[in-house]
Parts: structure tokens; C-alpha cells; sequence
């Protein structure tokens, strides 16, 4: 008995990948043998500001998430993380102090000083 993914292709609108990121998420994919896999993004609650990013890799969508193929690299979202994230880059630096990847989300109304926690 087989079950079908029951995803969404999404677009750039909802969040885009910039090319330090996408040059760094395709590095690591490439070094674990998984070039089909994809940056799962999710907003969990936590953090100073009230949520926060949850950033896992992942083989591929689950079912009912949403499917953004950006800069040659995939992002998948659940539906109500999509709510909070719409519209936001993803980006990646190698800074010694404030590396790794960073979300800029024009949603975020409230943010930390730690950069890692948001409100919306």
C-alpha cells in the first residue's frame, strides 16, 4: 500500500533563498549524499521575543507542507509557519560571532537582540 505526498509548489514569494545560502545549504546536501534534499523551515514558539526559527535538513516535503525551489536549492514550510514567514530572504554568513543562516522576515514586528527569536 502506497500513500502519495499531498504538497504545494510555492515560489520566491513566499521565501527566497540568497546565494550565500544556496551555495551553503547545496555544500552540505552534496556532502551527505542527499542532492534531492531540502532546508525545512518551521516557526516554533520559544525564545525571548515569543517564536522562533527551527531550521532542519530534510529529504523532501511531508504532507500538506509547501515546496519552494529557490536559487537551485529547496525549501519546505508547513502551512502555518508559511503564515509567518511569507515574503522573507533567507540568507547565509560565515561571521565567527553571528554566523549560519539568518531569515530576514518583514513580518517580524518585535525582534531580540540575540537575532533568534521574532514577534508577529
Amino acid at each position: 500500500m502506497s500513500s502519495t505526498l499531498n504538497y504545494k509548489i510555492g515560489n520566491e514569494k513566499l521565501v527566497r533563498v540568497l546565494t550565500p545560502a544556496a551555495t551553503h545549504l547545496r555544500g552540505i546536501l552534496d556532502r551527505q549524499g542527499r542532492p534531492d534534499g531540502a532546508l525545512r523551515i518551521a516557526v516554533v514558539g520559544g525564545g525571548c521575543s515569543g517564536l522562533q526559527y527551527k531550521m532542519d535538513l530534510v529529504d523532501g516535503p511531508r504532507d500538506r507542507d509547501i515546496l519552494v525551489p529557490s536559487n537551485g536549492v529547496n525549501v519546505v514550510i508547513d502551512p502555518k509557519s508559511a503564515l509567518f514567514v511569507s515574503g522573507s530572504e533567507l540568507d547565509f554568513s560565515d561571521d565567527l560571532q553571528q554566523g549560519g543562516f539568518k531569515v530576514s522576515n518583514p513580518n517580524a514586528v518585535v525582534t531580540c537582540s540575540c537575532g533568534e527569536s521574532f514577534a508577529a
